[in-house]
Formats: structure tokens, C-alpha cells, sequence
């Protein structure tokens, strides 16, 4: 079990990286479209749409890590109440409603995925980019956000993570 909390660790924080890079990059085609259009007065055909997928893709493929870090928004009013064991059973049915949602999703985004690859869509405008290759950024993103919620709930279970920061210093102790 471990391992595969390492090896599912080590893929999402490999995951915000990509998006990162997804990131910068739509800035440095955001920065080469102002200079295209105001500098040298060119017409831009592709900058808008990378940005927009490159964005789309750096959501969905860095949501692993977001949630690996505890980046989600959380409201934690009823778990300030509860003792540990409360939120220990508390953050496993969280996780599990959220895992059974992003295996939905998955299986949506792999059929959108598939579709546009075997159906050879594409975006329909001038740069007329492949969908495939644009989609592809949902079902990653999903199963590995699948992968981290296993290993959330692992860690929940065999208690080697907290469910919630402590509300006191004795829930840490015990």
C-alpha cells in the first residue's frame, strides 16, 4: 500500500507540473499574441484557442495535485464539532462520494475522448487543431485525481493521514 501512495504522490505532483508548464506556456502565447497584434499589426488565428485548451488542460491534469496538496476549498464548520473518530468517518464518505463522482466523470470524458479521436473531430476554425488531442487532458486528469483519492482514502484508513486539521493539540496525540 505504500507504494502506491508513493507512486500515486510522485504522478500528481508530476501532473502540477504539467500544468505549470500548460501555464506558462499560455502566457508566453498570450505575450507573442499583444505583440503580434499591437506591435507588428498582425491578425492571430491560434493564440486565443491554445489559451483556452492550454487552460482547460492545466485544470483538469493539475486537479490531482491541487487535491494531494489540500488545495481544494473545504468548509470545515462540521468537523470543527466532531472528535477524530467523527471526522475520520466524516472524510472517508466525503472521498468516496467524490472518488464515485470522478469515476462519472472519467467514463464521460473517455467516451467525449474517444469519439473525437475515432470521429476525427476537430475545432471547426481556422486552426482547426484535432479535439482528441485538446480532450485528452479530461480522462488523465480524472484518473489520476482517481488514483489520489485511493490513496487519500488508504491514508484515512489506516490512519497514517489526518482527516482534517485537529481542532485541538490533544487530537494530534492520539
Amino acid at each position: 500500500m505504500d507504494s502506491f501512495i508513493k507512486f500515486t504522490h510522485t504522478l500528481s505532483r508530476f501532473c502540477g507540473t504539467v500544468a505549470t508548464v500548460l501555464l506558462i506556456s499560455a502566457i508566453l502565447v498570450i505575450i507573442n499574441m499583444v505583440v503580434e497584434r499591437y506591435v507588428f499589426n498582425l491578425t492571430t488565428s491560434w493564440q486565443t484557442e491554445y489559451v483556452i485548451y492550454s487552460l482547460a488542460g492545466a485544470t483538469f491534469i493539475g486537479s490531482p495535485y491541487v487535491l494531494l496538496e489540500k488545495g481544494h476549498v473545504n468548509v470545515e464548520l462540521l468537523p470543527h464539532y466532531l472528535d477524530y473518530k467523527g471526522k475520520l468517518i466524516l472524510a472517508i464518505i466525503c472521498s468516496v462520494l467524490s472518488l464515485i463522482f470522478c469515476t462519472v466523470i472519467f467514463v464521460l470524458a473517455c467516451h467525449l475522448w474517444i469519439d473525437a479521436y475515432t470521429n476525427n473531430h476537430t475545432t471547426g476554425t481556422l486552426w482547426n487543431a484535432p479535439l482528441w488531442k485538446l480532450y485528452i487532458s479530461l480522462p488523465i486528469g480524472f484518473f489520476v485525481m482517481i488514483l489520489q483519492y485511493l490513496a487519500d482514502i488508504i491514508s484515512l484508513v489506516t490512519k497514517k493521514e489526518m482527516p482534517f486539521p485537529p481542532a485541538k493539540l490533544e487530537e494530534i496525540i492520539e
